[in-house]
Formats: C-alpha cells, sequence, structure tokens
C-alpha cells in the first residue's frame, strides 16, 4: 500500500482520535500529546514516520519560553486579575446601571458597555462573566428583566474579552501568524514579507469589537421595543440621582486612562504589546493601591490565578506542539492543502470551510485548544492562497468567541451557572445565548462580506 496514503489516513485518523478522547473527559494537554504519540508509534511500524522527529521538540519549548511577544499573556492576566479584584468592575456595573436605568433595557445596555469596557481593559473572559454575573444578574431578575435575556446579556458581554483587544487569543495568534507568513512568503519568493505583529491584529479587531457591541446593543434595543415586558425601565431614586455624574466619572475614569495607556500605546508605536502589557500591570496595582484594595492577600492571589491560567494555555501549547509535528510529517498538510485548494469556489470557498469547521468545534472545545490545533494546519494552505493574515487572524477570532457561548462546553455558561440563583433553570442559560450566537454570526458574515472592517485600521496606523 502507498506509504503516503497510510500516513495521510493516520494524520486524518489522529485529528478524529483527539476530539474523541477530548469528549471522553481527558485532560486536554495531555490528550494532544498522547494520541499524537500514540499514533506516532503506528507511524513507525508503517514506515511512515521517523521518531527523530521530536528532537525539534526541546527547540519549540525554548522558543516558547523565550519569545518576548508571548510574556505578554501573563502580564494582561495579571492586570485583569488585580482589576477584577480591585473591585472596579463592581463600581462600573453599579454606575452604569444607575445611569441607563431610567429606559427600558437600561440595565441591559449598562452590561454590554460594561463588557466591552472591561474586555479592554482586562480581557479576561471568566473574572468578567462571573462579576457581572454576581452583580447584574440578582438586580435584572428583581427588575423583572427576562431570565433569558438577563443571561444572554451577561455571557455574552462577558466574552468580548476574547476580540476586543488586548486579548490574549490574538496575541497567540499574532505570534503564530507571524511566522507562519514568513515562511509561506519565502516559499513563494517573498524573501522581504511584510511583518505581520500583534499590534496589527489587535488595531484590526477594534472595528469588529466596536460591531459586536453595536450589534449586542442593537439587540437589546429592539427587544426594549417589542417585548418591553422582558426588560423593563429600573428608575433611580431621587436621593442617588445628586451623586449619580460624580460616581460615573469616579468609576469610569480609571480603566478608561488604563485603557489609553495600554491600547494607545500599542496602536500609537510608542511600545510592543508586552512593554504596554507591564505598563498595564503596574496600572492595574496602582489603581487597586488608590482604592485601597492593594495588600499582600490580593497580590498573592493575583498572582496564583495569574500562574495557574497562564500554566494552562502553555501546557495546552507544548501538547499542541507534539500533535503539530505528528500530523505534518505523516502528511496531514498534505491532506489538508490539496482538500482546501481543490474546493470549488476558490479562497474564499477554503476560508468560509475553516471557519464552519472552527464554529462546531466550539461545541466541544475550548479557544485555545482550537487555535492551537486548527491554525498550524490550515494557516499556511490559506495563506499561500493569498488571504490576508490579519483579516483570517480576526475572523478567526470573532468565530472562536462563539467557543465561550455554545453548549456543552460553553465556559462562559459554566461561570454563570455557577453564581446564578440556584432556582434558575439551566435551561433559561442556554437559551438565552442563542441570539447572541445567532448575532456573532452575523458579524462573521459582515467581515467576511467587508474584510475593509479589518483591513482599513491596520493600513491607517502603517501610514
Amino acid at each position: 500500500m502507498d506509504p503516503i496514503f497510510i500516513g495521510e489516513m493516520l494524520a486524518a485518523l489522529m485529528f478524529f482520535g483527539v476530539i474523541g478522547f477530548l469528549l471522553l473527559g481527558f485532560p486536554v494537554a495531555f490528550t494532544l500529546a498522547g494520541v499524537s504519540l500514540l499514533f506516532g508509534a503506528v507511524g513507525m511500524g508503517f514506515g511512515v514516520f521517523d521518531p527523530s522527529n521530536f528532537g525539534s521538540l526541546p527547540n519549540r519549548y525554548i522558543g516558547f519560553m523565550t519569545n518576548e511577544v508571548l510574556v505578554a499573556v501573563p502580564l494582561f492576566i495579571f492586570m485583569g486579575v488585580m482589576l477584577e479584584r480591585s473591585q472596579i468592575a463592581e463600581q462600573l456595573l453599579l454606575t452604569m446601571g444607575k445611569l441607563f436605568g431610567n429606559m427600558r433595557g437600561g440595565l441591559g445596555i449598562s452590561v454590554v458597555l460594561v463588557g466591552a469596557m472591561l474586555a479592554a481593559s482586562t480581557g479576561v473572559v471568566g473574572a468578567t462573566v462571573v462579576t457581572m454575573g454576581l452583580i447584574s444578574l440578582p438586580a435584572m431578575l428583581r427588575a423583572g428583566y427576562d431570565p433569558k435575556l438577563a443571561t444572554g446579556v451577561i455571557c455574552a458581554s462577558g466574552t468580548l474579552g476574547q476580540i476586543i483587544p488586548p486579548s490574549t487569543v490574538l496575541i497567540f495568534m499574532g505570534d503564530m501568524l507571524s511566522g507562519i507568513n514568513s515562511q509561506v512568503q519565502m516559499a513563494k519568493g517573498n524573501f522581504a514579507p511584510t511583518p505581520v505583529s500583534v499590534g496589527d491584529l489587535f488595531a484590526g479587531a477594534l472595528l469588529p469589537g466596536i460591531l459586536l457591541v453595536t450589534l449586542y446593543l442593537s439587540y437589546v434595543l429592539f427587544k426594549a421595543a417589542t417585548a418591553p415586558a422582558s426588560c423593563p425601565a429600573t428608575p433611580v431614586p431621587a436621593d442617588e440621582k445628586s451623586q449619580l455624574v460624580r460616581d460615573f466619572f469616579v468609576a469610569l475614569m480609571p480603566p478608561l486612562l488604563l485603557i489609553l495607556a495600554v491600547l494607545g500605546s500599542i496602536l500609537g508605536g510608542i511600545a510592543t504589546p508586552t512593554e504596554a502589557a507591564s505598563v498595564g500591570a503596574v496600572g492595574a496595582m496602582v489603581l487597586a493601591a488608590l482604592r485601597w484594595r492593594l495588600s499582600f492577600r490580593i497580590l498573592r492571589e493575583t498572582m496564583i490565578a495569574t500562574a495557574t491560567i497562564t500554566s494552562m494555555v502553555f501546557i495546552i501549547l507544548l501538547g499542541a506542539s507534539v500533535f503539530s509535528i505528528v500530523f505534518r510529517m505523516m502528511g496531514g498538510d498534505n491532506l489538508v492543502h490539496e482538500f482546501l485548494s481543490n474546493l470549488p469556489g476558490g479562497p474564499l470557498a477554503a476560508v468560509a470551510v475553516v471557519m464552519i469547521i472552527m464554529f462546531f468545534l466550539g461545541f466541544i472545545l475550548d479557544t485555545f485548544e482550537i487555535i492551537f490545533i486548527v491554525i498550524p494546519i490550515t494557516a499556511p494552505v490559506l495563506l499561500m492562497l493569498d488571504i490576508d493574515p490579519i483579516w483570517l487572524g480576526v475572523l478567526v477570532g470573532v468565530n472562536l468567541q462563539t467557543s465561550f457561548l455554545t453548549p456543552p462546553f460553553g465556559f462562559a455558561l459554566f461561570y454563570l451557572r455557577g453564581v446564578a440563583p440556584a432556582d434558575l433553570p439551566t435551561s433559561a442559560i442556554y437559551k438565552g445565548i442563542l441570539p447572541f450566537v445567532l448575532l456573532q454570526v452575523v458579524a462573521i458574515a459582515i467581515l467576511f462580506a467587508f474584510p475593509q472592517i479589518v483591513t482599513w485600521l491596520p493600513k491607517m496606523i502603517a501610514g
């Protein structure tokens, strides 16, 4: 039998084998590495895999550890956790709720706006969803909100940190696409390619993030107009109105200044994402200190949470490296290249198929799991077909935001279920996110039809 055919078949079976073991509940990082080693051994038996290929793993791991761009990941996580501990999110939610309380859907609007601000200043989905769930959900239910609308707004707004910069997903994708794009361009004979940076992806994701916020707000206003009983107004008591303006500026200015310092320095070319992340981490501690919330206990809790989240992501990355080596060396990349290149409809059809596959993988896999598995396999083929890497990265980011919302393994649903009242049925949470998943599909379609929404700002900044 043809060795090439055997290798490609084993690579395809390994891909589905990984998904199968993950569905059985095995840990992601160890599943990726373990299944890959198992199929690598089978490949050795058929003579289609050389174990010496694993010799590149130490260099890969050292490369991850010494990659200056990836240092931004724990720094941004630290910034987000510290801001959550300093109760800035709580103050923002309470103040915004009062500001929009006099209009129908006001609490829903405030949740969306606060979710966007927290996304731009923290980027930590779990902390955002839990914080808004603890504070906003009881208030919305007491005000008579439809539980499905209340839970849907909170879950969807809490996941905006996946696409609105500074997003850890965009940091990893920017680093991956940078290396892949350089290899592809050199293979095509371009030995001086235009580099792709994390800052480019941050710039490209800004308008799509605003697009998502606009769609969410439009849906809340639509519900307020067509079903006013589902989101009634919550008038502010007269004794609290006098302090509303002062509370608004006290709650708004600290995170706004931090956003300007972090994102402004990156987009303005003043600092790299890593340098800006360090400024954000220090700024978060300063804001906590100004609120008299900076203590050894809070600092210790923040550092433990940062180490836990960072370790989880990087262990998945190490397991994905083993998977990538076995998959590519057995000819899996050639199989993917042939499949995507021969699709009717050309490059855009290939992108559409990859987006559909990622969307459905989001039902069973986490965001990082998907990008570490799928991007190394598909991105080289798509970039070889002259797809813009910035557009591709942002499109993937918006698509994978749905992985936090889609059952059965949507983490935002789990976070909210953990803090929601016991009498609130889980079915209400699942039903509540359906309109927002559809809105994200609409956003993907808009970005697909009008790629300039993504590419315009990076080109403007580049001059």
